[in-house]
């Protein structure tokens, strides 16, 4: 009940309603956030001690960075983008390609990546005075308390009704109807943390990145990407696991002329045939659910 009851303190300012799951084995505390805070800013997790983990997830970019590819120690380029971790708490698998089944695993794997933070979970030990089971722990809490909400689109739904524009509201129906955006960006979250091929990684004939497919070993996980969620999405460009489409109305051009023929493209897009007035909506809307982020400060 404890564990139920701080998640929900954390949540209901930002008018959230989920239920937060959180492992038996590391109980939500406000102690434990505030180690993974000050873990979270401290640069030496990283091998040279120039970066932290918020360096590729800003708390002034609803945890993003801007870039298209994460950039780690000595300016190496990752493979992908840094997602933001907005209401992650709520999910159910970690990364982009998905290869991680808790909080307490993903947050380890960035400070072990030779193109991240290049560490050993011994050598990162030594430096901070804490098990690596403390450090997963302290760092998971912090992540789950990083929270998203209060947005122009909860009040809307929340019975204020003049919360949305006239033009957003249209964007809404759209969101919901024409667009097909629900099939993949779903519930309170935007997101059905589910894994589709949008044929993002097939270019020029060919596929520039396995994606799913590397971590199940399944042909039809091929060049599949976790749906990532939807809101602070302004805030989070650029756009896609490699970071390929820099504004909001290129990602929408994108899905509406029906995304890059692939093989095994997911068989929701189609083109969509919005008119300019429609994808303006569209994108009106995606804007309203820029919200408050909150990261469990007491």
């Amino acid at each position: 009940m404890a564990l139920f009851v701080l998640a929900i303190l954390l949540a209901v300012p930002l008018g959230l309603d989920l239920y937060m799951p959180v492992p038996e084995g590391n109980p939500l505390t406000f102690e434990k956030i505030e180690l993974g805070r000050r873990l979270f800013h401290d640069r030496r997790l990283s091998r040279d001690r120039s970066i932290a983990c918020a360096s590729c997830h800003k708390p002034d970019r609803a945890f993003s960075d801007g870039h298209p590819v994460a950039i780690g120690v000595a300016r190496r380029l990752g493979r992908r983008s840094a997602p933001p971790l907005i209401n992650r708490g709520y999910g159910r698998a970690f990364f982009w390609d998905g290869r991680a089944a808790s909080l307490e695993e993903q947050v380890l794997q960035p400070i072990q990546d030779r193109n991240e933070m290049d560490m050993t979970l011994p050598e990162v030990s030594a430096r901070v005075g804490l098990s690596p089971e403390e450090i997963s722990r302290a760092l998971a809490s912090y992540v789950r308390s990083i929270l998203s909400g209060n947005s122009r689109f909860d009040r809307f739904v929340n019975g204020d009704r003049l919360a949305l524009s006239p033009e957003q509201r249209a964007g809404l129906q759209i969101f919901r109807g024409k667009g097909n955006c629900t099939a993949c960006h779903v519930g309170p979250n935007f997101t059905d943390e589910r894994f589709h091929n949008t044929g993002v990684a097939w270019r020029d004939g060919r596929l520039h990145d396995e994606g799913r497919s590397a971590v199940t070993g399944k042909v039809e996980d091929r060049g599949a990407f976790k749906t990532p969620t939807l809101r602070e999405i302004a805030r989070t460009s650029p756009y896609m696991h490699d970071g390929s489409l820099v504004t909001l109305d290129e990602v929408i051009d994108y899905y509406n002329r029906g995304a890059n023929l692939s093989p095994g493209l997911d068989p929701e897009l189609r083109p969509l045939r919005l008119t300019t007035a429609e994808r303006q909506a569209l994108a009106a809307f995606l804007q309203s659910l820029n919200g408050t982020v909150s990261d469990g400060r007491r």
